[in-house]
């Protein structure tokens, strides 16, 4: 293994930054005298072995080529997520290694899927814990998304390389370069949710919790009843407007303060991500109002905000859209696998990869009815050539099989049609709640076996790290190559 000593070096780094941050709830736990000894073990053990890693491959070259860049994603998601899971796991709350991980994992992917019954007693500790991980799951997939995935070829993600001249062993000066900017404009974004959070009526502690979660499109919430608890308007005014913003690609952010000031409305993810909000709020609003419902019954603010969270990924709920009929679970369903913009926080297939298939589709329907018309497909005026077109076609095709073998592993497990589907659903594209009375808006997943978990669990980071990143570790051939 000495060839990965890099990889375990950074993991080593990875791991006491894990460590070092669980000083936060200890804090808390201080504070609001909810004191244990489950943070400082837990701290303790992750630092450790961090610093275990960090030593034993202290000697390492340097360098990250393209099998170490794929085994370093998956592991680094892979840890966090093992060593995420202490707390709960040394916490007074009980809970077994498959909930303290399915519970970590969910975090660290920004899923949202919860398997705490009751969120309004859980200690303040757990709950800021939980919404750290998805904060820094957040950053994390957004650096990997600009800096990591381009290079690797990932599922079309190429597109948004930032370089031309970018090369495997350029990654990792690449990475702290461009992290830098992404970090604290990441943190700039939080700062300001949570000051807004704290204006319209939040306390401190809940402001800080939502402002993480939010930002980084995770859905995590201290209550059960999730910002539909709050019933405030002007919360939820601010939750919108933050989840969009983490919902945009944030290389565009980074153009913006190089200069390009148009970029937020010359971006075709962003313009097209627009585009299908608009059209799913007045398409359910519509639905909703011919259902022998007033315009005062159909609630609009329930509609702009659960359309906006579901696509998004973000996975906060207003209110129980379990009741709003069939079609909207339906169309949320779809909503679910369309996602937000490919290098933001969201999730699902992503914008990008529709677009180009709606027109790789549109071209093929034109070609019948003009067998010698050459039709080329364009996206941000640059030709997508047929190895780009084919990872874009493979990819979501993985990604709708691979969607279909978890539901029907959670259906052998005796879980109902809705259930099934619509946690797989939920797992692969990241989203949170799903469908249902058993893991819908006023649900949760622990009544869930854990054979349950466990599928689910992988079916998080197969969605959060493009799928291809996880299975071509598996291919033997891949390895012999390098």
């Amino acid at each position: 293994m000495s060839n990965y000593k890099t990889v375990f070096f950074t993991l080593g780094i990875l791991q006491i930054i894990l460590g070092l941050s669980m000083i936060v709830p200890i804090l808390t736990q201080f504070f609001y005298n909810q004191l244990d000894s489950g943070f400082i073990s837990s701290g303790l053990v992750t630092i450790i072995f961090g610093i275990l890693f960090f030593l034993t491959n202290i000697d390492h070259d340097k360098k990250l080529n393209l099998p170490q860049a794929f085994l370093l994603t998956a592991l680094s998601w892979l840890s966090i997520a093992i060593f995420g899971s202490l707390p709960f796991i040394f916490s007074d709350m009980n809970l077994s290694f498959t909930d303290s991980f399915f519970e970590s994992m969910s975090g660290i992917t920004t899923t949202g899927s919860t398997i705490i019954t009751n969120l309004n007693e859980t200690p303040k500790a757990i709950l800021l814990w939980r919404a750290m991980l998805q904060w820094l799951g957040g950053i994390g997939i957004i650096v990997m998304a600009i800096t990591l995935m381009p290079i690797m070829n990932i599922g079309g993600m190429q597109l948004f390389v930032i370089s031309t001249s970018a090369t495997p062993e350029k990654i990792l000066p690449k990475s702290k370069e461009i992290s830098i900017r992404l970090i604290l404009i990441y943190a700039s974004l939080t700062i300001a949710c949570a000051l807004f959070y704290k204006i319209f009526g939040m306390d401190f502690f809940d402001s800080i919790v939502h402002s993480m979660t939010t930002i980084a499109t995770g859905g995590f919430s201290n209550y059960n009843e999730s910002i539909g608890y709050f019933n405030n308007s002007f919360i939820e005014l601010t939750s919108i407007i933050f989840i969009l913003l983490g919902s945009i690609p944030f290389i565009a952010y980074i153009k913006y303060l190089n200069g390009d000031k148009k970029i937020f409305f010359n971006d075709a993810q962003i313009i097209t991500f627009l585009k299908i909000i608009i059209f799913s709020i007045l398409l359910l609003f519509i639905f909703l109002s011919l259902k022998n419902q007033s315009i005062f019954e159909t609630n609009i603010r329930a509609i702009i905000f659960n359309v906006i969270s579901i696509l998004t990924g973000t996975g906060y709920v207003t209110q129980n859209f379990s009741e709003w009929g069939n079609f909207p679970l339906i169309y949320f369903l779809i909503l679910m696998f369309i996602g937000g913009c490919a290098g933001s926080t969201a999730c699902g297939v992503k914008i990008f990869r529709v677009q180009i298939l709606f027109q790789f589709v549109s071209n093929q329907l034109k070609k019948i009815i003009y067998p010698r018309g050459i039709f080329n497909i364009r996206y941000e005026n640059n030709n997508v050539n047929e190895k780009f077109m084919a990872s874009i076609i493979s990819f979501i095709f993985l990604y709708i099989l691979i969607f279909f073998i978890i539901a029907a592993l959670l259906s052998m497990d005796g879980l109902n049609f809705i259930t099934a589907i619509s946690a797989a659903a939920t797992s692969i594209s990241n989203v949170g709640p799903g469908l249902g009375d058993i893991i819908g808006p006023n649900g949760n997943f622990s009544q869930l076996s854990d054979f349950s978990k466990w599928i689910l669990s992988a079916g998080m980071i197969l969605g959060r790290l493009e799928l291809f990143a996880v299975l071509v570790l598996f291919i033997p051939s891949f390895w012999r190559k390098y």
